[in-house]
């Protein structure tokens, strides 16, 4: 009896043991399953299943995807999401805004015009200045400021830039990105270029253009950033510049660009007029794979149309705007001309003798002329504001962003109920009169409806210029 109780004690062991070992391997296994999964996105799901998902949300949604994890926040800012989004056909046009407070430093706010909603970019960080100290951008930009009050300062007085306030800085986007150019600190132009990544929510110092300048034109053509004109401080004057230059985002490096001839300012019938007057960019575009340079000749308060020139990157020259382009390109104020290009038509837009009205043109290449697409287009002209209107090209569409009689600021969608056509000029009107008591309705007109897709309260900020991104 004992030799079997003693063989049978050890059965009852091993069969412990075993019991033991499998419970044992059990949780080893549930946990390296568990470690496997918190190490994926999504838990069960293979990381490239996960990145795939995730590339077909809305970008809106990323803001708060960052919060998750660490990983997730990685995922969401990296370039290989947004690669694939691009690659899915996913991209998604924002229109970026920057607006201005007096005696305060200028703000950018992002649009979704999906989900209607805004987004504060952060401020950008300050920039080391040679003889100075570090200073925010705010000094390169300064507080409201007039182009055409600017103007008369350094054209009408050969010492004018001692009393030139703060301001001038030129915007463009390339490469995703939107990128914030020279302008003034005091009365003297800079050089210093800022870049806002959507990718980061983040804003880097890039290499400095070449030469200081402020109030420069900016377009994108082939990829690269083309900076054209502007001004330079010199010693109690400031010099109008005919340079330009381009900007490879992808090896962060500024190359020169023949400079514009100006041709029509050497056909000035005396050298006193041609002293008193000097040649300005007042808008660049690119259209047609070519920049296309509006000018003008100024001194105060005359300001001539001058025509224009065009850059041809393939023979790395400038030839003549033709006439009717150049010399009916429609105005905002002196100093600026707006236009945006829209399935290969060249659109821009101009206030007309209402205050509270303007019209869109489109340029016929045909005819070499500018004529009305839009007779009526429901804007605020603030005369105390730098940038009653602004104008931008998105989801197909013509938009205006305005102020409402309330001073909020409205995105104005025109939604043609026929292709437009320049042949056409259509009447729009707001049945109420409002934009305000009227929001997300619809202003009929035989050919076009104007839609309030956005408005938002800014206070007292003042519209300065505005970008679109598409990413």
């Amino acid at each position: 009896m004992g030799t079997v109780l003693s063989l049978a004690a050890p059965r009852s062991s091993i069969n412990d043991c075993n019991e033991v070992l499998q419970s044992g391997t059990c949780k080893k296994n549930k946990s390296s399953c568990l470690n496997e999964d918190n190490s994926r996105l999504i838990p069960c799901l293979p990381d490239e299943l996960s990145l795939q998902i995730l590339a077909r949300l809305p970008r809106i949604h990323y803001f708060n995807l960052r919060l998750v994890s660490q990983k997730w926040k990685a995922t969401v800012m990296s370039p290989q999401l947004f690669n694939l989004r691009k690659e899915l056909g996913k991209t998604e046009e924002w229109l970026y805004v920057l607006t201005k407070l007096d005696e305060e430093k200028p703000l950018w706010y992002g649009l979704d015009p999906l989900s209607r909603k805004w987004q504060r970019l952060p401020s950008i960080p300050s920039a080391g200045f040679e003889g100075e100290s570090r200073k925010s951008l705010w000094n390169m930009v300064g507080p409201s400021i007039k182009v055409a009050e600017f103007i008369k300062n350094w054209l009408g007085q050969k010492d004018g830039s001692d009393n030139a306030p703060f301001g001038g800085c030129g915007i463009g986007t390339v490469d995703g990105c939107l990128y914030v150019l020279g302008g003034f600190s005091r009365v003297s132009t800079m050089n210093n270029v800022w870049r806002y990544n959507p990718i980061l929510n983040a804003w880097s110092e890039m290499t400095p253009m070449s030469i200081d300048r402020a109030y420069c034109k900016t377009s994108i053509l082939n990829d690269k950033l083309y900076v054209v004109g502007g001004v330079k401080s010199r010693p109690r004057w400031i010099e109008p510049l005919q340079s330009a230059e381009v900007f490879d985002p992808h090896t962060s490096t500024w190359s020169q660009v023949p400079s514009m001839p100006c041709s029509r300012a050497h056909e000035l019938p005396n050298a006193f007029l041609a002293d008193v007057l000097k040649p300005i960019a007042t808008g660049m575009t690119s259209y047609m794979g070519r920049l296309c340079v509006a000018q003008s000749l100024y001194s105060w308060p005359f300001i001539v149309d001058a025509g224009g020139e065009i850059y041809d990157p393939e023979t790395n020259s400038w030839g003549d705007m033709p006439s009717g382009m150049g010399e009916g390109w429609p105005s905002k104020q002196a100093g600026t001309k707006l236009s945006v290009v829209l399935d290969g038509q060249l659109y821009a837009c101009e206030a007309s003798g209402s205050l509270d009205r303007g019209k869109i043109k489109v340029y016929d290449r045909t005819d070499d002329a500018w004529k009305v697409v839009i007779g009526n287009v429901p804007i605020n002209d603030f005369s105390n504001s730098e940038s009653p209107f602004l104008l931008a090209g998105f989801h197909g569409r013509l938009h205006v962003i305005t102020k409402d009689p309330n001073r909020d600021i409205a995105v104005l969608q025109a939604e043609p109920q026929h292709k437009f056509s320049p042949l056409l000029s259509s009447s729009t009107y707001f049945s109420d009169g409002s934009l305000n008591q009227v929001p997300d309705s619809l202003t009929e007109s035989e050919t076009v409806n104007w839609k309030v897709i956005a408005a938002r309260d800014f206070g007292s900020a003042e519209l300065v210029s505005c970008l679109v991104l598409d990413i």
